[in-house]
């Protein structure tokens, strides 16, 4: 499965030389060296933005992904087969490949997709990477089932609520979210509560919360 990617979409090709700078960050114990970009302002693009309301979030290290990556590091994933939607700068699936599992790290910006292969190899975690977006998801369902679905900070937009509400239950029946309390994370929690069992719980610092959703 490494390497494997999907065809990008012609609205977001590949920013020509990010200017990327090296954070390392310590999870469970182990040092991961991360590549992002300087400053994620500067890859605000107008044209891309209009067509599909495209921002840069994948290009931060939201604490978000630093919770979910903490608590990935404590589960038995050895031999899983996991997926990560909205990976980023693909922390969460990197501390997931260290542990064993068979990862497929996807977002709908084929920088973070690039920039997530690249922080696994220089970290020596082998996982797959894809480009897909939630509501053109094909390629992610035909690899359901998943053993296990991660996700760090998806809610910033309505439209991501609905998104994930359908998607969800057709790739597994379990997935792992770290959410900051923004305002459609209440919405989405009372939508799959029809649906799945929801344990939440508080991270040990800040305001992020981790959802862990059965079925």
């Amino acid at each position: 499965m490494s390497g494997r990617r999907q065809s990008r979409h012609p609205r977001r090709v590949k920013a020509p030389g990010l200017d990327l700078v090296v954070e390392v960050v310590e999870v469970a114990g182990r040092r991961i060296s991360l590549l992002r970009p300087r400053v994620a302002d500067a890859l605000l693009d107008e044209e891309a933005f209009e067509h599909e309301e495209f921002l840069p979030y994948w290009a931060e290290l939201w604490p978000s992904a630093v919770v979910l990556a903490g608590e990935v590091a404590r589960l038995e994933l050895d031999g899983l087969r996991v997926l990560e939607l909205g990976c980023g700068l693909g922390l969460p699936s990197i501390v997931a490949a260290l542990g064993g599992a068979d990862v497929l790290a996807t977002d709908w910006a084929p920088d973070a997709v690039e920039i997530t292969a690249r922080n696994a190899e220089r970290n020596g975690a082998p996982l797959g990477t894809a480009l897909a977006a939630w509501g053109r998801a094909s390629a992610l369902v035909e690899g359901a089932p998943w053993d296990l679905v991660l996700g760090a900070d998806l809610l910033y937009e309505r439209r991501n609520v609905d998104q994930l509400v359908e998607l969800l239950p057709r790739l597994g029946r379990a997935v792992l979210l770290a959410e900051p309390g923004r305002p459609f994370e209440s919405t989405f929690l009372e939508r799959v509560a029809e649906d799945w069992r929801i344990e939440t719980k508080p991270a040990a610092t800040g305001r992020v919360r981790i959802h862990r959703l059965r079925r």
